[in-house]
């Protein structure tokens, strides 16, 4: 049973290990709250999941240690369970899915597991390695539903009081709930008064849903760039910890998610994965009453591939306003392109891309569509863009923003 004495041994623990996480201010993320990071994904490996591995490891038995370890995980955790396990000279085997970044999967390897990739979701990847721990008698470490994983994880709650201990609340992403729930433990604990909210993905709401019905919910499947929280059910533990200890539990889609990795890059320079940002794409878009309070949002990990990562930022900047795409229908006459060109310069934007279809079957044969793909400032440029073309007598078809 999780106790707080469990977290602050953990926190000793991992003193030769962990990173104390450096707690930072984000003035410019969200306006209405004093925003804080909290930046785990500097942490060793990269995301939190080090903490709660690691002391798992060190509390094994002797024989426990002799049989091997078995693990499952969409990537983080299992670099956590590399790690430990090669640092105590213990043979590793993560199971994990077929879908999971490179850059997760090769670090893992070199970290000194033997990687077994499972066709599906992180799901698919447990149920495998269930058998696996079955056939061999390994001992299994649980990536969220273990007293001592989430007592590990729970060392940040420990770590965020003791940095901001006037904070109002802490904001929190949820895969399977092991982070949530030693976090929220251990502020309530300490500072009940303080609100603990967890956020997770739309496409993967397996705790959202499960908290709301009150009972489990398993999700058919699951669908989200953030990875590290693709979870379709819930842990028991975890489940009962977060109906017990967190606030509200909300979800952020992959637009604002997107937004949220690009806002961490250009404003705070920092790396983070779909998963780490999920926290604050619920404080920028407004998911949870932040209004003058003091906020931390755990930033959980930064392991995102890197070919992933280019995809993620250009739709941050198409939901940020800072891309647009317009498709103009003009007559197939000179001078048309320059008049165009003229209003979008003195509205100030750029032009990147400029494409001619003069074979769409829905227009005039003397006509065209001018497809073009702008730089802008932001969603009042666009618009601004779009009243002067429409002014100037140029018909808009279509406008992706």
């Amino acid at each position: 049973m999780l106790t707080l004495d469990r977290i602050y041994h953990a926190a000793f623990v991992l003193k030769e290990v962990a990173r104390k996480t450096d707690l930072i201010a984000a003035p410019n993320l969200c306006p209405d709250a004093q925003l804080y990071l909290k930046t785990e994904n500097l942490q060793v490996t990269g995301s939190f999941k080090l903490r709660g591995a690691y002391y798992k490891i060190s509390q094994l038995s002797e024989e426990e240690k002799a049989r091997g370890i078995v693990a499952c995980s969409a990537g983080n955790h299992a670099q956590g369970v590399a790690l430990a396990a090669t640092k105590s000279g213990i043979p590793s085997t993560i199971c994990m899915p077929d879908g999971a970044p490179i850059s997760k999967v090769e670090n893992t390897k070199r970290l000194g597991a033997k990687v077994q990739l499972v066709k599906g979701a992180y799901d698919d990847a447990y149920a495998y390695a269930c058998r696996l721990q079955e056939e061999t008698g390994a001992t299994f470490i649980h990536p969220f539903d273990d007293d001592e994983v989430i007592a590990g994880q729970g060392t940040i709650g420990l770590e965020i009081l003791d940095q901001l201990a006037d904070v109002d609340t802490v904001i929190v992403p949820i895969g399977g709930g092991g982070l949530i729930s030693g976090v929220a433990f251990a502020i309530k604990s300490l500072k009940p008064e303080c609100k603990v909210y967890g956020v997770q993905a739309a496409g993967a709401p397996s705790m959202f849903n499960s908290v709301k019905e009150h009972n489990q919910i398993t999700l058919d499947t699951v669908s989200t760039f953030a990875d590290g929280i693709a979870v379709k059910h819930p842990g028991d533990t975890t489940f009962a910890m977060v109906e017990k200890y967190v606030d509200e539990v909300v979800t952020v889609t992959e637009d604002e998610i997107a937004a949220a990795v690009l806002a961490l890059i250009e404003k705070q320079k920092l790396i983070a994965e779909g998963a780490g940002a999920v926290s604050v794409a619920a404080a920028m878009f407004g998911k949870l009453p932040l209004e003058g309070k003091k906020a931390v949002c755990v930033v959980s990990g930064g392991n995102i591939d890197v070919n992933i990562l280019s995809r993620v930022i250009t739709r941050g900047l198409v939901m940020s306003g800072r891309n647009a795409n317009l498709t103009i229908a003009l007559e197939d006459k000179p001078g048309q392109l320059q008049g165009v060109s003229e209003i979008i310069s003195r509205c100030g934007a750029n032009v990147v891309s400029v494409h001619h279809d003069r074979g769409d079957t829905s227009m005039s044969i003397t006509s065209c569509f001018l497809k073009l793909g702008l730089e802008t400032r932001d969603r009042d440029q666009i618009e601004q863009i779009r009243e002067e073309l429409t002014k100037a007598g140029f018909k808009l078809v279509t406008e992706r923003v």
